[in-house]
This record gives structure tokens, C-alpha cells and sequence, in this order.
């Protein structure tokens, strides 16, 4: 590393040389003085400066810490970087573990008593839409993005399974993309300890990529809540599409009430719907954009070419961001709940009351649901799936598991179908970390 003529001054009188601009930037943070300086990474190691005439040493130590030592004096510094190299993948909670609330109790209370208090004295404000009963109109067009995103995600998944391998256990739900299944000892299905952990690879399907989350379709999102005597009688939607179907898509299969009043408040929970007597008869309209429909089965032809591979592969890519991307902005305005003991999810205000639940100690709660605030993950589940360095290289080692990185699958594919990573995967995958090619290479790494 290069010093330059520049200089940062600390409290002392002592003077750091600055660093030359390399790469992505990083902070150095003193942990003595809570103090941080934004640097340029360096390209090497070698490391000469002073500090009023005395000399400095700079070591790193393998807890990622600069320490800097003046004579008897020694300062730890942090470096931390914008863009981590490796990240491991989302905390995958068992079925004894329960969910973390997004926002802690505590805080909720908090804002609550805040917010009573600011509006104390103050006359109500009507309800903004959708708490009154009407669609949020400049969300409408991104309610049909997402649904046909969701449409095109599917179709495309179809297709590059014709030629991208991805294996599923026989006994769990646990999948892999490449041409040959994981040496890892994972499974958890019936009879692991028999087969010592190991997986039995077999042909996967749409459904073991995309995980298949229902819910209940509320003909009115403000109605009553679903009874437990009702959980036969109403119909189950992917949870996607019942949050676009709130957002304002038409989908005749599944009608819903639109209201053109808002509601009027009676109580805490009671309401009455506006007279819609004097307005004129609503006149049929066309959806805004055209919905699309998925492909049967026999239509779905792999693409011809290894060009077409690679911009299938990256039109899915996209497909699956708009998805996530569009769920994630309407969640904000229509609310999502999701059992906080298993993966039931209902778009809705508040939760239904049928007693499905059997998750861990579901018999203390009669069966009934913890319900909590959704997060995105919670509607959209990705399942992750180890990451192939080089498909056409050898198969993944049991002993270099640690240097393997992990993606959705959905990510994983496409990747290996030639799309360009987006840079949110990068870390969890781990491009960026160099892969012994042996065990004993990897007991010399340090």
C-alpha cells in the first residue's frame, strides 16, 4: 500500500498518512476513540509511514483488526468494508422456534403512545384508502406488474429447466441446482440417521423451486374475520396473486367487492358502507394491462440456442426483482399477516380464526395462529441452494463446505444459465472468495 503526502490528525498531535484510492472504499473505525476515517482499499499489504518522526507498525491480526502501536501506546482500528466479500444466508428457523416480530413489542407500544398523545385533542382525520375501503389508485399499475411478473417467472422457470439440472431429495424439500446433487450430510427427512444424512437426488419440479404459498381470498378485506367453520367454504389463492387481487386486478375466477365510497366509521370495529345509490351504474372496464396466463405444459418448448438461453435467463432474473420488488411496496398499504409459529400467511388486516396451526405447542394455542406483521420473505419464501462454482468443473467437496457460498434458487439458475448476478447476491454467494482446490490447500489457508 502506497502513502501518500496527505494526512489525518488525531486528538494526541499524531498525523496517519493517507492511503492511494484503490477498488471499493472501506472505514477504518477506532474502537478507542469511536472515531472513523473513509479510505480507499489498498491492493497489498506493505505498510511505511510516521508519526512525528517516531515510527508506526501496523499489523492484522486474524480477527480483521488493524491495531497501530506507538511506543507503549496500542490503538485497535475496525476495517470494515461497503462491500463484504461473504455473507451467509438468512437464518433458517426450525419448527420448536418462533419467528421474530420485524418491529420489537416494545417499539410498537412506544409509537402508540406517542401517536395517541400527538393526536390527542385533535379531530379525526378520515381514513386514507385502504383503510377506507378503496384502492389506492397509483399503486393499481404496479398491482398488474407484479402479477404478470409473477406469470412470466413461472414460464420461464419452465423452460430453463429443460436444460438447467435441478435435483430434489427424495425425503426432504431440500433441492439443489447442478448436474449432480451435494455430497452434504443434510437431510433431515424420514430415515436420515439410516442413511447417515445423506440426500437421494431425484427429478425436481416447478413447485420445489417457487415454494407454494396459499391463502384465504377475501371477497371483502374489510368484512369479518374467516371463522373456523369456514375454512373449507373460501377459497385458497398464492398469496401473491390475493395481494394483487386487494391491490385492484380483475380476476374473474376470484370476484371481490370494489367499493367507489369510502366506508363510515361507527366504532373501533364497526362500519357501514357509504349509499352508492346516487352514483351512475359502474361501466364494465378493461384491465389497464392485459393479464398473461401460464403456459400448459405440453406448450413449453427449452430454448433453441445458447443466445436464447442466456437472455431467458436474464429476462427471468428481472422478472423475479420486479416480483419481489413490487410485493415489497405493496405490502407497505396493504398489510400482510403471517403465523409467527409456521408458514400460513393471510393478505389481510388481521388474521383469520380457523385452528389449522400445527407448528410447535400448537395444542396450548387450540390450534390457532400467533399472528404477526409479514416481512417479505414471509410472502415470497426464497429458497436458497448452494452455490456451483464451475458447473462443468468437479463436483462440490464435503471437506470445502465452508468456502461455498448460497443464492435462491431462482438466482442459481439463471446464473448458471449465463445471467449476470445482481450485486445484492454477490456476498451470500461468495464470487469474490477464492475456492481451494484441495483439502490440504485449505488447511494452509490462514
Amino acid at each position: 500500500m502506497s502513502i501518500t503526502s496527505s494526512a489525518v490528525s488525531w486528538a494526541d498531535g499524531g498525523t496517519l498518512s493517507g492511503f492511494s484510492p484503490k477498488s471499493a472504499p472501506f472505514a477504518i473505525q477506532s474502537i478507542s476513540r469511536r472515531k472513523f476515517i473513509n479510505l480507499k482499499p489498498f491492493s497489498s499489504y506493505g505498510f511505511s509511514s510516521s508519526l512525528q518522526g517516531s515510527s508506526i507498525e501496523f499489523r492484522l491480526q486474524l480477527d480483521s483488526r488493524l491495531v497501530l502501536s506507538k511506543g507503549r501506546q496500542s490503538l485497535p482500528f475496525v476495517v470494515r468494508s461497503d462491500h463484504p466479500q461473504n455473507a451467509d444466508a438468512p437464518k433458517q428457523y426450525t419448527r420448536r422456534e418462533k419467528k421474530p416480530f420485524p418491529v420489537p413489542i416494545v417499539d410498537l407500544r412506544r409509537a402508540a403512545r406517542e401517536r395517541v398523545k400527538k393526536n390527542k385533542d385533535k379531530p379525526k382525520r378520515p381514513l386514507p384508502p385502504p383503510k377506507n375501503g378503496m384502492v389506492v389508485k397509483s399503486l393499481l399499475p404496479l398491482a398488474y406488474k407484479v402479477y404478470n411478473a409473477r406469470i412470466r417467472l413461472i414460464n420461464n422457470l419452465h423452460r430453463l429447466l429443460k436444460v438447467v439440472r435441478v435435483n430434489a431429495c427424495g425425503w426432504c424439500n431440500e433441492i439443489h441446482v447442478g448436474p449432480y446433487g451435494h455430497p452434504f450430510k443434510s437431510c433431515k427427512g424420514p430415515n436420515a440417521s439410516q442413511r447417515k444424512g445423506l440426500h437421494e437426488w431425484t427429478n425436481s419440479v416447478i413447485e420445489d423451486v417457487i415454494v407454494p404459498l396459499e391463502s384465504y381470498h377475501l371477497y371483502d378485506r374489510l368484512g369479518k374475520r374467516i371463522r373456523h367453520d369456514e375454512r373449507f367454504s373460501i377459497p385458497r389463492v398464492p398469496a401473491v396473486v390475493e395481494l394483487c387481487i386487494q391491490g385492484g386486478v380483475d380476476i374473474p375466477e376470484f370476484p371481490t367487492k370494489r367499493r367507489r365510497k369510502p366506508i363510515i366509521r361507527i366504532g373501533k370495529s364497526e362500519f357501514v358502507d357509504a349509499d352508492e345509490t346516487e352514483l351512475p351504474d359502474p361501466e364494465p372496464q378493461l384491465p389497464q394491462v392485459p393479464l398473461l396466463t401460464e403456459l400448459p405444459i405440453s406448450e413449453i418448448t427449452p430454448p433453441s440456442s445458447e443466445e436464447e438461453t442466456v437472455s431467458l435467463a436474464e429476462e427471468t432474473l428481472q422478472a423475479w426483482e420486479e416480483m419481489r420488488a413490487g410485493a415489497k411496496k405493496l405490502m407497505r398499504m396493504y398489510r400482510v399477516r403471517v403465523c409467527g409459529y409456521c408458514p400460513e400467511v393471510h393478505v389481510g388486516p388481521t388474521g383469520h380464526k380457523a385452528q389449522n396451526c400445527g407448528a410447535f405447542k400448537h395444542q396450548q394455542r387450540n390450534g390457532q395462529h400467533g399472528w404477526q406483521s409479514a416481512v417479505l420473505d414471509d410472502l415470497i419464501p426464497p429458497r436458497y441452494v448452494w452455490h456451483v462454482p464451475d458447473v462443468n468443473g468437479p463436483p462440490l467437496q464435503r471437506e470445502l463446505r465452508s468456502f461455498y457460498g448460497q443464492a435462491p434458487a431462482v438466482v442459481e439458475i439463471c446464473a448458471q444459465a449465463g445471467a449476470t448476478v445482481p450485486e445484492q447476491y454477490r456476498a451470500t454467494m461468495r464470487l469474490e472468495v477464492g475456492i481451494p482446490s484441495s483439502v490440504k490447500e485449505a488447511e494452509m489457508v490462514v
